[in-house]
Formats: C-alpha cells, structure tokens, sequence
C-alpha cells in the first residue's frame, strides 16, 4: 500500500485515507482581496480540505524583459505582462490576512511558491505544505532547495517525461520522505483525450512508496471522479466564481456548484471502495434467502442411495438446502432418508456431508 504521511496538521493522506481536495484558486481573484476571502469561504462550504494560490516574488520569477514585454492579451491587466503579474500578486502582507481568513473559516490555507523567494515567504508564513506548480517540477536546484525545508510536497507533473519524474522522485526523496507525485496536463482548458488518466496507474508502479494524485484542468467533474477511483490521494482543480470573467484559467475552472458536486460525488465513490474482501455481505442477505438456488433431488432418490450428478438439480427451494457449489462434493456420498422429487437437499440427509467443505 502507498505510503501515507500527514499533509496538513491531523490530515492524512495516502493508504484508504479520504482524497485530500485542494481548491486552486490561483489568481482566479482578479487581484481583489474580497472576491479572495469570498473563494475561501465558497472553497470550504463545497467541501475542499484546502484553499490554494499562486505565489510570486515577480522579479525573482521573470527576467526584466519578461516583465517589460508588451501584453495586449484581452485577459491583460495592463500594458506590460509586468503590470498584468502586479495588478495580480497580492502582497506578504495581504498573504497574512488572507491566512488569518482561512483560518477562522476552518480551512488548510497554502500557495504554490513560484520561484525560490516565494517558497522562502511561504516557510516563514508557516504554511502546512509546499505546492510546486509544474512549471517547476524540472527546477531540481529548486526543488532539492525546498524538500529541504522538511515540510510535506505536492508535486505537479505538467509538461514532463517519465525520466524526469524519476528525477523529481530521486530528487526529493534524498531530503524529504513526505511528498506526493500528482498527474497532470498543462492544457486550460483540457481535452479529455489529453488527460491521459493511465499515467495514474504508471506512477503507482513507479513510486510505490509515495501517494499518487491528479491536478485537472478538464471542463466538468466526470474525468476528476474517474481519478479517484483509479486511486488519486490528492485532487487539485482549479475554481472560480465566474467563467467568464477575464484570465485564462477561468474557463477550466469549477464554480461553486460543479465544486459541490465533485465533492460530493468523489466522497460517494469512497464510500464504495470497500475492504477488498469478496464475501456476501449482510445486505445480501435478503436477496440470497429469497431467491438463493439449492441442491434439490431431480429423481425420487432412495435411502442408501450413491448419489450422482444426473440425480441432482438446482433451483430456488423451500426450505433452502446445501448450495450448488457443493453439487461435486455430494457425488459418491448416501443419502441417509428417502427424497421425493424436487425434495430440497440438506446437510443432515447425505452422509459425511461437511457444510464447511472443508472434508
């Protein structure tokens, strides 16, 4: 079984331990601070274990030329992608507040640190684990940086090759026991022809001792469900209050309602996981006494008879007698009374006949 460690404080993940589900809320804030708080709070009344943004410490992610490149995008917020990423960043300050918030409202409160200054505000913000967004997942100077802070890791693997996931692997490993591998498509929105769910199964096989999880950008809930039935510890979407509203995340987004529905759905599928056993279960029970086939007589079959396969038949009978799955351990045994016809064999007429088969 994939190992399973403490994620957030009191929260397990991995082992048959709930889907841990995280509410991307990125920059899907529009720069507002209040439409932030109104995602944490819709984020915890949906059901999710946990709110999440994007943080950047902009100088230290993109070069000044980067910044300074015009932006006409009709998802801009400004005439350079420098004031389009400002009018977006929050600040360490309003990162605090929106913690404090989280907080009072009960849910686990954290950011994806996109680049190496932004994962150092994050430490010192405390926050219960460190996300690493794909575009990072090949930044093995950034990612050995990072596991060494000894906090627990979310790992998204968009964009990257199996080699290098064993790299990541490798990499975090050597300084951090506590981390998860998430599937992922760097699409927004995603088809589903690109999800590519198997890589789910690959990565267990490959990292057996870690949890596995998906990071979806699809439209919808059906392909996220489908994940955790195939066996996804952590879920990570995207969400929104509004899909039309301007950036380009929102249309891969859920708003509160599919939210609500993903949750719901992903915790009724839990509940059918089960123990693994195959035994009938006592809900069956009804079923099985009303309509369960016996072994009944198909001749009139006299005492002291050697019973034979030709003698035997099965059907629903009254009373309920031995089951046809023992139809091969009563050939060669005698039955110990006269059976009449379409008489229900029970376990007390046939001699040295074990209930249990275990004869």
């Amino acid at each position: 079984m994939p190992l399973k460690f403490e994620l957030c404080p009191g929260r397990m993940i991995g082992g048959n331990h709930p889907c841990f589900i995280i509410a991307e809320i990125g920059q899907n804030h529009q720069g507002d601070i209040e439409i932030a708080k109104k995602m944490i709070k819709m984020a915890k009344d949906c059901g999710a274990d946990c709110a999440k943004f994007q943080k950047s410490e902009l100088e230290h992610k993109f070069n000044k030329r980067a910044l300074e490149r015009p932006y006409t995008s009709v998802h801009s917020w400004g005439k350079t992608y420098g004031d389009h990423k400002r009018h977006l960043e929050f600040s360490h300050e309003q990162y605090r507040e929106l913690q404090k918030y989280a907080e009072e409202v009960g849910i686990f409160f954290t950011a994806s640190g996109m680049d190496e200054m932004a994962v150092e505000f994050l430490n010192e913000l405390n926050v219960p684990f460190f996300k690493v967004a794909s575009l990072d997942a090949n930044n093995f100077h950034y990612l050995e940086k990072t596991a060494k802070k000894g906090r627990p890791m979310v790992v998204s693997s968009g964009m990257q090759s199996m080699e290098t996931m064993r790299q990541v692997y490798k990499t975090v490993k050597e300084h951090n026991q506590n981390f998860t591998i998430l599937q992922c498509t760097s699409a927004y929105p995603l088809e589903p022809e690109d999800v590519n769910l198997r890589v789910l199964t690959e990565y267990q096989k490959e990292f057996p001792d870690i949890p596995i999880g998906y990071s979806g950008h699809e439209s919808g809930i059906s392909i996220s469900v489908a994940a955790v039935a195939l066996g996804a510890k952590v879920l990570e979407r995207h969400v929104t209050l509004d899909k039309t509203w301007k950036g380009n995340d929102h249309s891969a987004s859920l708003v509160p309602s599919e939210l609500a529905e993903l949750i719901r759905s992903i915790r009724l599928v839990e509940r059918s996981f089960g123990t693994g056993v195959k035994q009938m279960l006592p809900c069956e029970k009804a079923c099985h006494d009303k309509l369960g086939k016996s072994l009944v007589a198909k001749v009139k079959i006299p005492k002291g008879t050697v019973l034979t396969q030709d003698m035997l038949s099965v059907k629903v009978a009254e009373p309920m007698g031995i089951a046809p799955e023992d139809i091969f351990q009563l050939v060669g045994k005698t039955v110990k009374e006269d059976l009449e016809e379409d008489d229900s064999i029970l376990p007390e007429v046939v001699n040295d006949y074990c209930k249990k088969r275990k004869c």
